[in-house]
């Protein structure tokens, strides 16, 4: 009997010892080599968790500062203005990631200059049914219908409203705004955004260009948009703040040339227009996909497939209002150079998301270094002189 609690005591230190062993090398690895230990080991798993509960915990992650800070210093070639800001890159984390304002201070860690958090929804609403998020590894993209789950205005805020303004020194926060889904009266549902966060919001997006939202893309119609914006314009002309935060305009891409000309003919008249355009929200587009599996899901699609179609979307743009609308470029953007085109076809600034799914953090440090070599290959000082060069 003796020799049996022997032995039973040696498997069990020799398990221990395997296992701290185990533990103490991920740990070793995770501090030394963090862009290998993620793409070899955390991201693996991640593909093994429901899209949903992966992105959940990537925020969580995020907002707990369980990822390493970017140790770095932008290279100077990166420096951009945009909207009158002065920022030392131009790259942003598209709305969608961080829907309820949870990680903001982390995502500013990770090296991103703007962070947009939202759509937010003046009411607290669930979104669509479970499952709403689907991953096409083959074709690196996204399909989402999450139907703007918004934890409401007030919640929000709370949170952004406690942020220390030291802690987004040199980056922007932007506040993308969306309807409720059984709203009677849209209009009102994006009046109430502006007049909540004013004074914590450094920018404004307005989101009608969702396909998950009934009704919403309707809104890009020429006479609804104006009405809107005429409205969106006015409550923001009456807040009794120093200083008015800009509003941006998010486009889908699935608008036709006659549909985008009609756009710039209401944004650049002073009753409704705009300070900055995003190009672009999802696509209902499947024609690209290579996965047969999720073609017929419903949701905006996002990601690779994506790429060219918001990039030329940014060239008509930029040309159509002959570059003197700022525009932030958003889809598909998983290198330098996938940065570097959307500049070139006339972004001010560039955004991704779904790249972060698929590579998390070490991509932000990866895009900035190869957009940093294709600027000062081409011999750019910074940013804005590249901007709508390719056109």
């Amino acid at each position: 009997m003796s020799a049996k609690k022997d032995a039973i005591k040696k498997l069990k230190s020799l398990c221990s010892l395997t296992i701290g062993g185990s533990l103490a090398y991920q740990f070793i690895y995770y501090k030394k080599d963090f862009n290998g230990y993620y793409t070899n080991v955390l991201q693996p798993i991640s593909q093994y968790i429901s899209p949903e509960w992966a992105h959940n915990l990537g925020v969580a992650a995020i907002k707990y500062g369980l990822f390493p800070s970017e140790k770095t210093d932008d290279p100077q070639v990166l420096k951009t203005k945009f909207l009158n800001y002065e920022l030392n890159n131009p790259i942003g984390i598209a709305a969608g990631f961080d829907k309820h304002g949870d990680a903001v201070v982390g995502l500013r860690k990770l090296g991103f200059s703007i962070v947009e958090i939202g759509s937010v929804t003046p009411e607290a609403q669930p979104g669509n049914p479970k499952p709403r998020v689907f991953r096409l590894p083959e074709d690196k993209a996204v399909i989402n219908r999450y139907g703007f789950n918004s934890e409401g205005h007030e919640e929000v805020y709370k949170k952004i409203d406690t942020i220390e303004k030291a802690l987004l020194d040199k980056g922007l926060l932007g506040i993308n705004l969306g309807k409720n889904k059984l709203s009677e009266n849209p209009i009102e549902d994006y009046v109430l955004g502006i007049k909540k966060f004013s004074n914590v919001a450094d920018y404004f997006v307005i989101n009608i260009s969702s396909p998950n939202t009934p009704g919403l893309r309707s809104l890009q119609k020429k006479e609804e948009l104006y009405l809107l914006l005429k409205e969106i314009n006015k409550a923001r002309n009456e807040m009794k703040i120093d200083k008015k935060p800009p509003l941006l305009l998010k486009l889908a891409p699935d608008l036709s040339q006659e549909e985008m000309k009609e756009i710039v003919s209401v944004i650049v008249k002073s009753e409704s227009k705009v300070d900055g355009l995003i190009i672009s929200n999802t696509t209902i587009d499947r024609s690209q996909l290579q996965n047969t599996r999720f073609t017929k899901e419903a949701g905006g699609l996002s990601g690779k497939p994506l790429t060219e179609k918001s990039t030329e979307m940014i060239k008509n743009m930029y040309k159509m209002t002959k570059g003197k609308v700022p525009i932030v470029g958003v889809g598909g953007v998983f290198t330098g150079q996938d940065a570097y085109d959307k500049i070139l076809a006339g972004a001010s600034a560039v955004q991704i998301y779904t790249a972060l799914i698929y590579h998390g953090p070490p991509v932000v440090t990866k895009i900035k270094s190869e957009l940093a070599e294709l600027l000062e290959r081409d011999g750019y000082r910074n940013v804005n002189e590249a901007v709508g060069k390719g056109n």
